[in-house]
């Protein structure tokens, strides 16, 4: 396990030393939400990067990391805990045909931590080994503004009320870190427990810099004008334009398909790695990649 960051340099080399390259704003905020212990609230479109960050600080500070993915009619009994009503059923008729049952204390062992199915907010409560958890509430956005309210006391308090067995406190609060695609807007109740961070698409340089560190194998030239390209298809009117999930993916297509550099054709056909709507790639295959792309290679000066 190791210590969390003591300043925003080391924060940036710790997300660098995992192959996470960020820009100082974001090295702030997330310093500042380990140093005072707050969630961090991240926003941005999808394939920016939201999600990564709580997999390079589980990496990075040796910590488990606990993923709640969200998801439209998420509840307590997938979230938080829920009874093995299976296996009560089983210990009453066992106990049944025992022949003596002892309704309390059968009740009271029917409601013990024996029979209780932890979901990911009550494992991030629970005392670890490696230290506090990080906690992943992924695409908060999905989800309803009940489950909202509900994440309320967690976020305040870190603890969870059980009826049966009474409230669970962490001994250590998990590092929280919660993500919206932002399909919806998030209840304010829920951002005041949070410090907030807009993750917006890299600018050139740092694209460059986050493709070269993932795909090391892409050639200087290949992985500028991958860049460029996505820098400029960006700009286009699109319904989804590429996140640098995306980037990624089309830096590692190209590379097993032994490209070199970029051309109109192969382009138009590798365009479904990087745009994921057939109205965006009918609108930029043919004659609109070929004029993108003819543009880009005619301004592109060759860095190694």
């Amino acid at each position: 396990m190791a210590e969390r960051p003591g300043s925003i340099d080391e924060t940036l080399a710790l997300l660098k030393s995992a192959g996470y390259v960020a820009d100082r704003p974001l090295a702030t905020v997330l310093f500042l939400a380990l140093k005072l212990g707050r969630p961090l609230f991240l926003e941005g479109e999808a394939g920016v990067g939201k999600t990564e960050i709580a997999k390079v600080l589980s990496a990075g500070l040796g910590r488990r990391l606990i993923r709640l993915q969200c998801y439209e009619g998420l509840d307590v009994a997938s979230a938080v805990y829920e009874w093995n009503y299976a296996g009560q059923m089983i210990a009453i008729r066992l106990a049944e045909a025992g022949g003596s049952v002892d309704r309390d204390t059968l009740e009271s062992d029917l409601f013990s931590e024996r029979y209780l199915v932890k979901r990911p907010l009550l494992q991030a409560l629970e005392p670890d080994a490696t230290g506090a958890p990080i906690l992943l509430i992924d695409e908060l956005d999905r989800t309803d503004e009940a489950f909202e309210a509900f994440l309320l006391e967690m976020l305040s308090d870190f603890q969870v009320t059980i009826p049966e067995l009474g409230t669970v406190r962490a001994e250590y609060p998990p590092i929280v870190i919660i993500t919206s695609n932002r399909t919806r807007e998030v209840h304010d109740a829920l951002k005041r427990r949070c410090l907030y961070h807009w993750i917006d698409y890299p600018d050139a340089e740092r694209e460059l810099a986050i493709l070269r560190s993932r795909v090391p194998d892409a050639p200087g030239r290949l992985s500028q004008e991958i860049v460029g390209f996505v820098q400029a298809i960006r700009k286009e009117d699109l319904f989804k334009a590429p996140g640098v999930a995306e980037t990624l993916d089309w830096a590692s297509a190209l590379v097993e398909l032994d490209t070199v550099a970029l051309d109109p054709a192969l382009v138009s056909d590798t365009l479904g790695v990087l745009l994921k709507y057939q109205d965006d790639i009918q609108k930029m295959q043919g004659s609109r990649a070929k004029e993108m792309l003819d543009r880009l290679q005619g301004s592109l000066t060759v860095v190694e």
